[in-house]
């Protein structure tokens, strides 16, 4: 049944009943009962078409004047003595479309609008409706329609567009889609001095253009890529297109990081099959389909997309399996711009155990760009080491992640990339603070990654109460601290010296602390020997223990026979009676000292 008449055909309401509806002119009417249209006329019809699921009961004459496809076919005659009968196959717009053409061949007057112009434009060239039949047939007429009235408007040649979508490949073949999406590129194109002239917001046409399915949108993108439009603009139309179309760009995704994987929306989404945007529902297949291409048309420009949708395009890519080449396209697209990404953004969901795997790609395609580039200044690589350390101390929270995988993110990074090494530490306890049953010699391998003299003080002063690191670690920390309070003594002294000798300041106090501090300095030496003594007397003790022992209580067990030894009870009781007040004291006079010099 019609939804709309053409103009000049009138419904006769009165004649209307429950088997369907009558439309009727002077001359003649039509009649549709159920699935079967009907002229009715005082000559009696004499060929049966069938579209699709619907039939017409019509005249030959009128058909096989003006449409040279049904004039030169061989009509079978009809088994029912009809008359003749054919079945149209495949015809552009289905029987809805053929029925208004039949009305334009019986002489009623024809409504073009922009919905029905591409498929009366596809079924006259199917049927062959040319001017070599009559003038003013239907090819000719669609077609000045087309271009005289649909590509001058943007509104309509967006809808016409958006009707091509079931007309394939009619509506490739005579060029509909081609120029309708060059009539778009090219209004699109002028955003810029549109927006400029304030006939226009700069992005006025995302809305209408993101509403396309993604092979005419692609088409309408490279057109526009072809004009000459910025690409930062192209890159924001896509970004508007992806919020549309794929919702999972905009999705939390807080149920994929760290150790919380699998109980997320999204996740369950992609495994049944499907994605609901609205009312609309997209297959996986198709939004496959989209994210690969969207991938295929992003702008070769750097600085054209952020770091942050080119991660979200990442982690959509790996959710649909997107193809391989483009997933490695993103990986070292967003390796070059790393330095803009937080860890949040670079957390990418494990939704096939991939994490640590495709983060690590990208940081070695930053290291390629880096050094390609040879961008070696010291803001870049804080960032970067900071973005990085950060990143592991959250991937450290995973009880399931191994040692080797974090380790060799760990040593991602060159020596020389980290100026201070407080988050790698900071990393590194919380991967022990995790995985409290770590063996012994996987938390030395891993405390190896780490360089003690990059710790800063406050780092020092926590790592040597750190019951979670290994002895000779603990002693590499104490000494790392030594040195770099000798360091800062020396330095101290210095420019004390130097303003003694300038402005001849009486500092008497502050020497007799300087004398007190070396006095310190020399016993912390020494103390340090006895360290690096007993560390090795209880690894002979913990090596003199069975190894059915070792094997069955593992370092829990040994490490509470050793604390019950006459050494280690002896060392703790002179550690709690003099080092500690030691320290202590050694840490108000340091404050002191500090003090004074800045009051200097």
């Amino acid at each position: 049944m019609m939804k709309s008449l053409p103009a000049g055909i009138q419904q006769q309401s009165d004649e209307t009943d429950d088997q369907g509806i009558v439309i009727q002119t002077k001359a003649i009417a039509f009649e549709k009962r159920g699935r079967t249209w009907f002229v009715a006329s005082q000559i009696p019809s004499d060929l049966c078409i069938q579209v699709q699921d619907t039939t017409f009961t019509v005249h030959k004459y009128p058909l096989v004047k003006k449409c040279g496809y049904i004039g030169r076919l061989e009509l079978q005659p009809s088994i029912s003595n009809f008359g003749y009968e054919l079945k149209l196959e495949n015809f552009p717009g289905g029987s809805e479309t053929f029925q208004i053409i039949l009305m334009f061949c019986y002489g009623l007057p024809l409504d073009l609008n922009p919905n029905n112009i591409a498929s009366l434009r596809c079924g006259s060239q199917f049927l062959e409706m040319s001017e070599e039949f009559e003038d003013g047939n239907l090819i000719t007429k669609t077609e000045a329609f087309l271009t005289f009235v649909i590509l001058s408007s943007w509104k309509d040649a967006i809808t016409v567009l958006k009707s091509c979508e079931n007309l394939s490949p009619w509506a490739e073949n005579l060029q509909i889609v081609r120029r309708c999406c060059d009539s778009i590129a090219w209004k699109a194109s002028r955003d810029d001095e549109a927006a400029g002239n304030a006939v226009h917001e700069e992005g006025w046409w995302f809305d209408d253009v993101a509403s396309l399915r993604i092979g005419h949108f692609m088409r309408i993108i490279t057109a526009i890529q072809a004009k000459g439009t910025k690409p930062d603009i192209i890159c924001k139309c896509i970004m508007h297109y992806a919020a549309r179309w794929l919702p999972g760009m905009e999705m939390e995704l807080e149920g994929l990081r760290g150790y919380g994987y699998g109980n997320n929306e999204l996740q369950f989404s992609i495994e049944s099959g499907r994605m609901e945007d609205g009312n609309v529902r997209h297959s996986t297949k198709e939004q496959k389909t989209i994210i690969e291409s969207l991938i295929s048309i992003l702008p070769p420009q750097q600085e054209a997309i952020s770091c942050k949708f080119l991660l979200k395009m990442l982690k959509i890519a790996m959710v649909y399996s997107a193809a391989p080449a483009l997933i490695s396209e993103l990986e070292k697209r967003v390796g070059m711009v790393l330095e803009d990404a937080n860890v949040n953004d670079l957390l990418i969901p494990m939704f096939k155990n991939e994490d640590q795997a495709k983060t690590m790609k990208i940081v070695e395609y930053f290291l390629m760009h880096e050094q390609h580039q040879q961008l070696q200044t010291m803001s870049e690589k804080s960032s970067i080491s900071k973005l990085l350390d950060n990143y592991l101390a959250e991937i450290a929270k995973d009880p399931n992640l191994c040692i080797t995988k974090f380790q060799v993110f760990a040593e991602a990074l060159p020596e020389n990339a980290r100026a201070c090494d407080d988050g790698l530490y900071r990393a590194i306890d919380t991967y022990l603070k995790t995985h409290p049953s770590l063996p012994e010699h996987d938390r030395k391998r891993l405390c190896k990654v780490m360089n003690c003299k990059k710790l800063s003080l406050d780092a020092c002063a926590h790592a040597a109460q750190n019951d979670r690191l290994p002895l000779r670690t603990v002693i590499q920390v104490l000494f790392a601290e030594q040195v770099k309070i000798r360091e800062a003594m020396q330095g101290k002294e210095l420019a004390v010296s130097g303003n003694n000798s300038e402005q001849e300041l009486d500092l008497p106090s502050t020497k007799t602390e300087f004398k007190n501090l070396k006095a310190e300095l020399e016993m912390t030496k020494t103390r340090m020997a006895e360290l690096q003594r007993d560390y090795s007397e209880l690894q002979h003790e913990y090596e003199k223990l069975t190894d059915k022992q070792r094997k069955t209580s593992g370092w829990n067990f040994a490490w509470k026979m050793i604390r019950k030894s006459a050494l280690f009870q002896r060392r703790m009781e002179e550690d709690g009676n003099g080092e500690r007040r030691a320290s202590s004291n050694s840490i108000g006079r340091k404050v002191n000292l500090r003090r004074r010099l800045s009051i200097s």
